[in-house]
């Protein structure tokens, strides 16, 4: 997921805290919903009803708020670009990958946006640059994702190696979403509105696809499981979610709605393990520990206090 733009606070209240926690439970929900949907649905079907449902809450939200959804040509214009960078690809990409791969391993190889999201603001931004902090975290992350697919992933055949890059993809489009969701701040679009247009604009985008790639009617009636995942998926993984992330944001500002990365995988990992009955192999666990110490090396904060500590 993206930040837009909010003032800076260090530190956060208790209930901000607690809101972070519940939107890392939620997110990382995402991928044992998902877990659990590809099991019985199309991928396709997946990503349009989990953005559909969610925006339609959403614009409910935002007429209960008594706010003014933008209709402007440009403001439309750049939710539908927002919407394909950070819903319709990323979204489609993180459920192909878990037809192959566990629900933890996913959240994991996600976890990387954040380094990714450096590497385009550096190219594609005048404000944002590179330090030898922020490189270091980069090696350091995707050593870590070069340890994750290891020899037993090239192993095991073309098809894994493909389901770990189309999660990377993912996170490389999350990146490139970061940067251009910047241009809302500058339009004056509130951040709700933000969401429930590119939520909104991906689910057009995604109707005819599925209806074109999955054919839904040919497919079997869904049971009660597929459903509740379903609505799981939609409406507390993407619209609660989002309504958290926006609180948060606006509170605590984006550099400490940041710390959300890291406690996504514990979430999806303890959820796919209890639920799911998954497995991380060794591999897997050490690559998490490199992309924790890139994202920690990425975010600063922890080195920053250790130097600025008196000898």
């Amino acid at each position: 997921m993206t930040s837009l733009t909010s003032r800076t606070r260090t530190t956060m209240t208790s209930a901000e805290w607690i809101m972070l926690f519940a939107l890392s439970l939620l997110w990382g929900g995402s991928f044992f919903f998902n877990g659990v949907l590809v099991k019985s649905l199309p991928p396709t079907t997946i990503v349009f009803f989990r953005v559909a449902i969610a925006a339609l809450l959403l614009h409910c939200v935002i007429r209960i708020a008594g706010q003014r959804f933008p209709l402007e040509r440009k403001v439309l214009a750049a939710f539908l670009g927002m919407g394909i960078l950070n819903n319709v690809i990323p979204f489609s990409l993180i459920v192909w990958g878990q037809t192959e791969l566990a629900s933890g391993v996913a959240s994991i190889l996600n976890a990387t946006t954040p380094l990714f999201t450096v590497l385009v603001a550096h190219i594609f931004t005048s404000d944002e640059r590179l330090t030898r902090l922020r490189i270091a975290g980069i090696i350091a992350g995707f050593a870590g994702v070069a340890v994750m697919l290891g020899a037993g992933a090239i192993a095991d055949g073309p098809v894994p190696v493909f389901a770990y890059m189309a999660c990377l993809g993912a996170a490389l489009s999350y990146g490139f979403a970061g940067v251009f969701g910047r241009r809302f701040g500058r339009m004056g679009v509130p951040p709700l509105s933000v969401a429930t247009g590119q939520l909104t604009a991906s689910s057009l985008l995604l109707l005819p696809a599925m209806l074109i790639v999955d054919r839904p009617w040919t497919l079997a009636a869904p049971d009660m499981t597929t459903i509740a995942a379903l609505l799981g998926l939609a409406v507390f993984a993407t619209a609660l979610a989002y309504i958290l992330f926006f609180r948060i944001l606006a509170g605590g500002g984006a550099t400490n709605i940041s710390l959300v990365t890291f406690l996504i995988p514990p979430s999806a990992i303890v959820l796919g393990i209890l639920f799911l009955g998954e497995a991380l192999l060794p591999r897997h666990i050490a690559g998490m520990a490199l992309i924790g110490l890139g994202l920690a090396l990425v975010d600063g904060r922890v080195f920053r206090n250790w130097r600025m500590k008196p000898a």
